[in-house]
């Protein structure tokens, strides 16, 4: 019998991955409070590992653009929007390690620092953005889009290791999925820590599909920072 590599198979119309990845089963339905906007950039082209389309897909209120640059946060989103309103996962590094017991989402400033109340940082929140590519890719969102400045900056403060593994050569400690990114941002946002396990589902089983299938397949060299 011909082994047939996934990214050669059919997609499944559940969940967008090939056939012999599919993880229809593990999605979920999330009614969030916070609404989730990802911006993808064109030429992020992972069909495999890939996992904005599995947020997205889980999500109640979840919107995925392709492109470079927006004119404003409502180009993007389809409607009006205050950006004051939204957090961008930000692409930056922190200019100090933020403390352990800030928790996985820390608020800072323009310089990179936390904030000193953090409570009333996230309050208000109704909206978060992020950048689903690899490292060059996400920081060339991030500079075409000036007007992410205008939103709150969150940065990742993850309490473990992306679920990527040896899968991926990750440029930083903080850098996880998008999947990831937004499970534990938006667990954290509305409370509810069990969304992080719920939304990661998919992906834990995705990664088990491929594991299983390309036991023998090269690492990929990509360097990707799902920080945010």
């Amino acid at each position: 019998m011909t082994e047939i590599a996934p990214t050669d198979a059919a997609d499944c119309p559940g969940c967008g991955k090939p056939m012999p990845l599919c993880v229809c089963p593990a999605l979920a339905r999330v009614e969030n409070a916070i609404e989730v906007l990802v911006l993808r950039h064109p030429q992020e082209q992972d069909k495999d590992l890939g996992t904005a389309g599995l947020l997205c897909r889980q999500l109640a209120r979840a919107t995925l653009r392709t492109g470079l640059s927006w004119p404003n946060l409502a180009k993007a989103l389809g409607r009006e929007a205050d950006p004051r309103r939204w957090a961008a996962l930000y692409l930056g590094t922190a200019r100090q390690a933020p403390a352990p017991e800030l928790g996985p989402l820390v608020v800072v400033d323009r310089d990179g620092m936390p904030l000193s109340d953090q409570d009333q940082a996230r309050a208000g929140i109704s909206g978060l953005i992020l950048l689903d590519g690899n490292w060059s890719q996400a920081k060339a969102l991030w500079w075409r889009n000036p007007w992410l400045l205008k939103c709150r900056r969150l940065v990742l403060n993850p309490q473990a290791a992306s679920l990527y593994g040896n899968l991926r050569r990750e440029p930083r400690r903080d850098s996880v999925s998008t999947l990831e990114a937004a499970a534990q941002a938006l667990a954290r946002l509305e409370a509810r820590p069990e969304l992080a396990e719920t939304l990661a589902a998919p992906m834990r089983l995705l990664l088990r599909k491929y594991r299983a299938l390309a036991p023998r397949r090269p690492r990929p060299d990509r360097r990707r920072p799902r920080r945010r």
